[in-house]
């Protein structure tokens, strides 16, 4: 079975999502069978490679708030982070286009099971805990040779186009789901989780999503058939 996230490296309940969902799994029964594949979603694609001004008074611009609202609303979001084991460290950001991240991401996936999920998860503590510069290229070769992938390939990857299309079918897809806020996870194709939810929802979902893709199978012994073997209200079959 397979399960779809779409996300952006820099997005908090992004990070947050990932923490959750990865709970979720670790209590689901058919864990080892599950495959899950991280897709693209820009949340701002006209970003420059580093976004310049200060983070703070973007964030309360945006929403309407005044600057302490916008300082205590992260404040709060570091908490939610903090009960995930995530360390957030919104001062140290530095904002940047992620298209490339995206078209690393792909790189990754096709290079091996759990590579993807690897660096998903390098590029996000890069970002929230560490401030690296997460739209620069320098920067991306290095978080990604961390990871075990070839830095000379991957610098080449980004001088070029490759995984430009991979990209833009993601957001697409994305755009065809309605898919308007991330984290959105896609189980089997069927079953849309839009957000952050709790683990308790999440397994709830993998659980419905296993059951209706493996149907139970009634099997009836030709030696018993319509011979009865069971009850059916008060009465028995004899």
């Amino acid at each position: 079975m397979q399960v779809e996230i779409f996300s952006d490296v820099v997005c908090p309940w992004c990070a947050i999502g990932k923490r959750r969902f990865e709970s979720a799994l670790g209590r689901f029964e058919h864990a080892d069978e599950i495959e899950v594949v991280w897709r693209a979603f820009e949340l701002d694609p006209e970003a420059p490679a580093r976004r310049q001004g200060d983070r703070i008074e973007r964030l309360a611009r945006k929403y309407g708030m005044t600057r302490q609202q916008a300082e205590q609303a992260n404040d709060r979001l570091t908490a939610v982070a903090a009960v995930e084991g995530l360390d957030f460290h919104f001062e140290r950001a530095r904002a940047g286009n992620t298209f490339d991240a995206h078209r690393l991401l792909h790189h990754a996936r096709s290079a091996g099971p759990g590579v993807q999920d690897a660096l998903k998860e390098r590029l996000l503590v890069a970002y929230f805990t560490e401030g690296a510069a997460i739209g620069e290229r320098e920067t991306l070769v290095r978080l990604a040779g961390e990871v075990g992938l070839d830095a000379t390939e991957c610098a080449e990857i980004l001088a070029g186009d490759r995984y430009v299309d991979e990209v833009r079918a993601d957001e697409r897809a994305a755009l065809e789901l309605g898919v308007t806020g991330v984290p959105f996870f896609v189980v089997d194709g069927k079953f849309g989780i839009p957000g952050a939810q709790d683990p308790d929802t999440i397994l709830d979902v993998l659980r419905r999503a296993w059951t209706k893709a493996h149907p139970l199978e009634l099997v009836t012994p030709a030696d018993l058939a319509g011979s009865g073997g069971v009850c059916e209200g008060d009465t028995c079959a004899v």
